[in-house]
Parts: C-alpha cells; structure tokens; sequence
C-alpha cells in the first residue's frame, strides 16, 4: 500500500502541493531512480489530481488553516473506486 503526506498552508493549497510532489516524484524518476515505490507515489499521485474534489478539499483546509490549525493530508492507495483514500488530520 503506498502513502503519501501532503501539507497544504494559507500560501499552498492542497491541489499546488499534491502538483509539486507530483513533479517532485517524476523528477527523481528521470533522474535515474528507478525504485517501485516511486512509480506508485507517481500514480498514486496522478489519480489523486486527475480525480480529487479539489474545491471542497480547499474549503476543508482553509477553515482550520485560518483558525491556526495545521493541516496533514495523506492519501493511501486503496483498491476500489476511487483507487485512493484521503484522510486529513489537524494537528
């Protein structure tokens, strides 16, 4: 089962980070790191962006980030529909 952290903050929300670990994770891949784990983060990744209610995960975020709460989303590879579950967790 691949996992993934997200931080989304007032200056990032959860679709600009879940796009820059995305990069993030095909940079390594191109780069020569050619480890399963990293493909599954990739498609794990792109479901996730291609799929995910963005603007009521927005309005989730923002509502504890404004009241000072941090925000931890992790995405875990499930199998159904959608291939992904989300959790998210105030700290």
């Amino acid at each position: 089962m691949t996992e993934i952290k997200l931080e989304p903050s007032l200056s990032h929300c959860i679709e600009t980070v879940a796009k820059k670990e995305y990069e993030k994770v095909l940079s390594l891949l191109l780069g020569g790191r050619q480890e399963d784990s990293l493909f599954d983060e990739l498609e794990l990744l792109r479901l996730f962006l291609e799929s995910a209610d963005f603007r009521r995960l927005r309005s989730r975020c923002e509502e504890s980030l404004l009241a000072g709460r941090r925000i931890e989303i992790t995405l875990k590879s499930t199998v159904g529909v959608p291939p992904y579950e989300v959790l998210i967790r105030e700290t």
